[in-house]
Order: C-alpha cells, then structure tokens, then sequence
C-alpha cells in the first residue's frame, strides 16, 4: 500500500508533470472507482490543473475554477505515468485499469489496481473536505507544527496497542501497515505494547523514530519517476516484508506475526527483549 513517503514523491512528480496543463479527457474504465457523481466527471474537462496536495495517503489535484479530482489508491492501486498516452478508447473489463486522465500534450496518468479487492477510490469534489476519508484525517507527522507535545497529547489515555494507534488515520495521518513496523524498529518498542504504558521517554524516542524515518523515506524517493517508487519504497525497509532475513542492526532473524488480512515484521532481539510474539491474532502483549 502506498503511504506518506510514496503519495509525497507522487505529488512531487504531478506537481512537475502536471501544473498548468488542460484536462481534456477523464475516461472511469471502472465504474466501482468512482464514489462521488455530482460534479460529474468530465466536469474537470477543459480546466487546467493549478496545483496538486497531499493530505495523508489521498492525493488531490486541484484545478483553475473547476472541481477537485482526489484519489486514494488503496492497497493494490497505483499511478502509471504515461507519455504518450495510449491511443484508442480501453475496454471496461480488462485487465486492471482504472481511470484515465489525458492532457492536451497527449501525455497523461492511468489509475490502475491490481487484484479483486476494488478499493481505488476516486472522488470529483468542489472542495477536499467534502472527502470523508479527508474530513477525519489526524494530524500529518512530518508538519512544522507536529511536536512531540502534540503526538504525546494524541497518543495520552489511547488503550490500543502501539500499531494500531499509529495506523489510525483518525489519530495521526499517512502511516500504514509497512512504515509503522519501521517505526517500531527503529524505536526499539514491541507492536503489540499498549500505547496508554508508554513513558515520557517512551514517547520521545517514538516520536523521534517516527519523524526521522518518515523524513528519510520522503527523501530516498525524492526525484524518482512514479514508475520506479514501488521498487525504492522496499529497497528502504528494514523489517517489513522481510521475514527470515537477518536484522540490519542485530543480526537476530525476523520474525512475522500474520492476521487474516495483513502481516506485522519485528525483530524480537531489538523490540521484545528477546521473546517472540505469537502468531496469532489474539497474541498476548509481550511488553
């Protein structure tokens, strides 16, 4: 799934490719993608796009007078810059493609998704907010104004275990399943500890892992086209996804505990004193 870091490099490369350019077609190739219809979708045709933002994992372009075209791509969806666009109208139906817009120089972007999960999620709104998943965004953690007063603030009185407070968008904005495991390693802390038991030194050095591995990510996929963010997003991650490999830091090897939709990857010698967590969905927490 593509988080903070990777929609910050994607609103980067649109914020290139795609600032002052006319919108001359919007082409739903999947109709499931769509969630709003008023404005309709061609109402973004013949506007040009003035800008592009990201808040949290949504991505938004906005446009000189017109609606605003905003996008989260979910866990399988992506963007495919395209220059040239391809010619001709795609067949509803096949293969993964989504959505296509096209600009007057003939080049373009398709949303695609893979697999049978259809939760690529497209909206035409006048204004962002309008976006429920946009309305209830929590604070970004890489803002000027995120301190680690703030974050404590967030996480005083939550009873959850420490992956899923930080996976909430409600409660803090852009972080999923993969960076919130290279949080917990860097900060050295267990998933599965429960955010309410964490000390004020607990805090600091979790705040502190969360914005410098946010921020090292943001600046590894800086530049890099939208085609190659998928390949660089892995090549940063220490734990996640690389169960059986070796810890970067200790050696010790990682282990996995999986759920009946996701996995979470740790290293029990730098997170869990040692113990490894048991794999299933009701572990007990090993503090």
């Amino acid at each position: 799934m593509p988080e903070l870091p990777e929609v910050e490099a994607l609103k980067d490369f649109l914020t290139e490719h795609l600032v002052g350019h006319e919108i001359v077609r919007v082409l739903p190739v999947a109709i499931s993608v769509l969630k709003t219809y008023d404005p309709p979708v061609d109402a973004l045709q013949g506007h040009r796009v003035t800008a592009v933002h990201r808040y949290g994992k949504f991505l938004d372009l906005e446009t000189d007078g017109g609606p605003r075209l905003v996008t989260h791509l979910a866990r399988a969806g992506w963007l495919h810059w395209k220059d040239p666009l391809p010619s001709g109208v795609p067949r509803p139906g096949k293969g993964p493609l989504a959505l296509r817009v096209a600009l007057e120089t003939g080049a373009g972007f398709d949303l695609t998704e893979a697999g049978t999960q259809k939760r690529l999620a497209v909206y035409v709104v006048r204004d962002p907010q309008e976006v429920p998943g946009v309305s209830q965004l929590g604070p970004d953690p890489l803002a000027d104004d995120f301190d680690e007063a703030r974050f404590a603030a967030l996480l005083e009185g939550e009873r959850r275990q420490i992956k899923g407070a930080l996976r909430d968008q409600s409660l803090i904005a852009g972080v999923g399943n993969a960076y919130s495991d290279e949080i917990l390693h860097a900060a050295k802390m267990s998933p599965f500890k429960l955010a309410a038991s964490l000390t004020p030194e607990d805090v600091t050095r979790l705040y502190e892992a969360l914005r410098t591995t946010l921020s090292e990510a943001v600046e590894r996929s800086r530049g890099i086209a939208a085609g190659r963010l998928k390949a660089e997003k892995k090549t940063g991650l220490r734990v996640h996804g690389r169960t059986g490999e070796p810890c970067p830091v200790c050696g010790d090897t990682i282990r996995e505990v999986s759920f009946s939709d996701s996995s979470l990857q740790y290293c029990p010698t730098c997170q869990t004193g040692g113990k490894p967590l048991a794999d299933r969905r009701l572990s007990r927490l090993l503090k």
